[in-house]
């Protein structure tokens, strides 16, 4: 049985991930399954919830860009913000089915600026992340396994 501290750091590491914080959870969660390859399942699940859950946070910072226009200093420079809109609505909320690649935080944070609904942000990006971590789990299983 795997032990509850060897998943709680993994939904740490998975969680920071997928906020503005930089940091990459691939390498624990590989090590992890490396060294426990029967516990594939809890160690996906923990990871894919964990990192989704990291991507709700992102989300929500996102929302609360548009409180934060008020105060000079923190204000986003218009151009920016212009091109990440563009982006976002060429690409749409499908975009968010490359949340787990570089720069998916920002399409995160973009998400909850333009109020894209909660439910389909989570359902995207949950699917994304947990893809990625299969993927992943093939990989590690495939070299070490």
């Amino acid at each position: 049985m795997i032990t509850l501290t060897a998943l709680a750091g993994l939904a740490l590491a998975a969680f920071l991930a997928a906020t503005p914080i930089p940091f990459q959870s691939e390498i624990a969660f590989a090590a992890l399954l490396a060294a426990r390859p029967d516990a594939l399942w809890p160690i996906l699940i923990v990871a894919s919830v964990a990192n989704t859950a990291g991507s709700v946070l992102t989300y929500f910072i996102g929302r609360g860009l548009s409180a934060l226009q008020r105060w000079p200093r923190l204000r986003i420079p218009p151009e920016a913000m212009a091109r990440a809109e563009g982006w976002f609505n060429r690409w749409g909320v499908w975009g968010l089915l490359l949340s787990w690649a570089p720069g998916g935080d920002i399409a995160c944070a973009v998400a909850g600026a333009l109020r894209t609904p909660l439910w389909l942000f989570i359902l995207l990006v949950g699917i994304a992340k947990t893809a990625r971590y299969a993927v992943v789990a093939a990989l590690t299983l495939g070299l070490f396994g």
